[in-house]
């Protein structure tokens, strides 16, 4: 089946993970298949996990010897490929083009379509979170995950309107925000963006789900394994660099940057270069979407996996 997007940073990710034939590798985050291709064409074997089902169909004629599709979330990796079990994890982070450009699915503030946002087919949707939550909960949920300054006055406008006419569609929903913020004036980007995107994560729980599959990575990994984590925004990117930052003996472990971890752990990974790389011009030319793509990665070293402190 034809994949509808190009991966971003393929390029950069595959000169990180080095994949070699007979080597195993987790894309956690399967998604349309792009990284999982480029790593069976490089000789790997891939176990990929998404917990979207419609993501399956593109798995369709990927060869079964060396392919194996987990359809859940990737924060379960080292339970279901065992402890220092696999060569390298790939995670692309966040929505996907095919799950943007599907007006059903509810990502879109562009496309109008029903109020989901779900990433599985579990679990409350957007128009559930918009409609029930509490006007503080919803307004920290902007403010936090979107990094919305107006989230109190969006928020409040959402629960005065809600009661007498819930939120059932996107659009609905996106012009409303423009509404309330007073239009566009001029702006780069849609005024719902941020609200859209704090939705979304917290409907999905991406944050929380990220921070699980960074330990779960660090499990799964042999000594010498690689991790390459693609963010698109700065909560998903601050959260991997501290986490790399810290396990690598970058940031002390008692740093307020740092989750409480057992002491004198000594590090479990080491970076394998300073900082993010972006796209080059020439893939930002094929494809805009990637402007705001970073990769950082890191070599599993051979000390224990960190515990959470007592």
């Amino acid at each position: 089946m034809t994949t509808p997007h190009v991966p971003v940073l393929i390029g950069e990710v595959l000169d990180a993970l080095q994949p070699v034939r007979g080597a195993t590798i987790v894309d956690g985050t399967f998604g349309a298949g792009g990284y999982t291709r480029a790593l069976l064409d490089a000789g790997a074997s891939v176990i990929a996990f998404d917990r979207d089902p419609s993501a399956a169909k593109f798995a369709a004629g990927l060869p079964a010897d060396r392919f194996r599709l987990v359809q859940s979330r990737f924060s379960i990796m080292a339970d279901e490929v065992g402890e220092g079990a696999v060569d390298g994890v790939a995670l692309d982070l966040g929505v996907s083009s095919m799950q943007l450009d599907e007006p059903d699915r509810g990502f879109s503030f562009m496309r109008d379509g029903p109020l989901d946002m779900r990433m599985s087919a579990d679990g409350p949707t957007a128009a559930d979170l918009v409609n029930e939550a509490e006007p503080a909960d919803l307004a920290r949920i902007l403010y936090v995950y979107g990094e919305e300054r107006q989230s109190r006055r969006i928020a409040g406008a959402i629960a005065r309107r809600r009661d007498d006419q819930p939120f059932t569609r996107t659009l609905e929903l996106a012009d409303f925000i423009e509404k309330a913020l007073g239009g566009r004036r001029g702006a780069k980007t849609h005024p719902a963006t941020r609200s859209f995107q704090a939705i979304r994560i917290a409907v999905n729980e991406e944050l929380s789900e990220l921070e699980a599959g960074l330990v779960a990575a660090e499990r799964a990994l042999k000594t010498d394994g690689r991790l390459c984590v693609v963010t698109f925004h700065s909560l998903e990117d601050r959260i991997v660099k501290s986490f790399l930052s810290v396990r690598a003996g970058r940031t002390p472990a008692g740093s307020r940057h740092a989750p409480p971890v057992a002491a004198g752990a000594a590090p479990s990974f080491s970076l394998l270069f300073n900082g993010a790389r972006a796209p080059s011009d020439a893939e930002l030319a094929a494809n805009p979407r990637a402007r705001s793509a970073k990769l950082r990665a890191a070599v599993r070293t051979d000390a224990p996996v960190w515990r959470a402190a007592a």
